[in-house]
Parts: structure tokens; C-alpha cells; sequence
């Protein structure tokens, strides 16, 4: 399987507590909920189609725990038998990095607990398309440290929230990036698909001036 990571952030990188004011406040987080006012039925159409071509699903532990409370123990979800996304996330496997979570109440999960680069290229290796990342930016970050990012998307919204965790903090590995694809919706949510191609290259020193 390859594996792809689907990330929606906003303009300044933030990607902490998208979906509603109570989604994730940690820190003092007080601006969620940033992302649905721009979430149209172009980017809806898009987000769906990427999760219905998933073989299985990736998580970090706090997206983890996001998403099965919306999507899978949750009355909400349950709701939801219907939705293509709801669909992909209840009938196909489920990974969870964690080194805590031991009784995971969503059906069809796996906990990975141990060498988790090990564990992934094992995921990997087996038959099927896509394994997909969505949410979980520390996960992102170390999948991608590890160079086991085949794709990754972008859905970056027309706004700068001004506080919260980003997806790429001050300081980590750099990663050149091939664009695939790229897309706007018409509230201007812009699309990118881009493929890790090793480290960037930087231009070289220049001359110092002749005196």
C-alpha cells in the first residue's frame, strides 16, 4: 500500500480545532471551528472521494480519539451509515499510534504500540492502494522524517486564524515536495497534491564582493 496523508490547515499552517469550537482546545485554544464556513461542496466532493479509494486508515492518538467520537462511537456517526466518509471509516481497518491506548471502543481497531516506522513499512508492504493519514500532524511529521510519506494533500482555507498548532512547527527535517495537482474551490480553498522527492536543494553561498 502506499501511503497518503490528507491535512486541511489554514493559511498560517494552523490545523488544530477545524471542525467546531469544542473540537480541541488545548492550549487555550479559542478560534475553532475555522474551516467549516469554507468547507464547500467542491472540497466536500474531494475529501469524499479520497476517503472512499482508502484501504485502510492512520491515526495519532488524539486525532484518533476525534474521529471515533464523531464518526464511530459517537451517536452522531452513528447517524451517518449513508456518507461515503462514514462508510470508508467504519468498514475499513484502523491504526492507532499510541503507547497508551489500550482498549480502543471503535470497532476494527489496531493499536501500534512499539517501533512504529517498523510497524508502517509492514502496512506498507502488504497488498491493497492507500493507506491514509488525516488529521494526526505529529504523526505527519514523523512519517515524514522517516520517508514513508508516498502522497500528501493539502486543503489549505482563505484564513489566517492567528493561534494554534500547526502543522510544521519552527524547527524539523526539510522535504523538497513534487506538485501533482493543484485546485482551487470556489470559496477558495486550494487543493495541492505533492510527492516527497528527498531533500530540498538550497542555492549556494554567494561570492563575497571584490573590495
Amino acid at each position: 500500500m502506499r501511503l497518503t496523508t490528507l491535512t486541511n490547515v489554514s493559511v498560517d499552517g494552523v490545523m488544530q480545532g477545524l471542525g467546531g469550537p469544542d473540537e480541541d482546545r488545548r492550549g487555550g485554544f479559542g478560534r475553532g471551528g475555522w474551516a467549516l464556513p469554507l468547507f464547500d461542496d467542491e472540497a466536500e466532493r474531494f475529501v469524499s472521494r479520497v476517503y472512499q479509494r482508502a484501504d485502510a486508515f492512520l491515526f495519532g492518538r488524539r486525532t484518533y480519539e476525534i474521529f471515533a467520537g464523531s464518526w464511530g462511537t459517537g451517536s452522531w456517526g452513528a447517524d451517518q451509515g449513508d456518507n461515503p466518509i462514514s462508510r470508508a471509516l467504519n468498514t475499513r481497518p484502523k491504526y492507532v499510534a499510541s503507547t497508551t491506548l489500550t482498549a480502543p471502543r471503535w470497532a476494527g481497531t489496531t493499536v501500534l504500540s512499539g517501533d512504529l516506522a517498523g510497524a508502517v513499512r509492514e502496512l506498507k508492504a502488504e497488498p491493497g492502494g492507500e493507506l491514509q493519514v488525516h488529521g494526526s500532524g505529529r504523526l505527519v511529521r514523523r512519517l515524514l522524517a522517516h520517508r514513508l510519506v508516498d502522497e500528501m494533500i493539502l486543503l489549505t482555507y482563505p484564513v489566517v486564524v492567528g493561534q494554534g498548532t500547526r502543522l510544521f512547527p519552527g524547527t524539523g527535517p526539510d522535504t523538497a515536495l513534487d506538485l501533482v495537482d493543484s485546485r482551487a474551490t470556489p470559496k477558495g480553498v486550494t487543493i495541492h497534491v505533492y510527492r516527497p522527492a528527498g531533500r530540498p536543494e538550497y542555492a549556494p553561498a554567494m561570492p563575497a564582493p571584490n573590495p
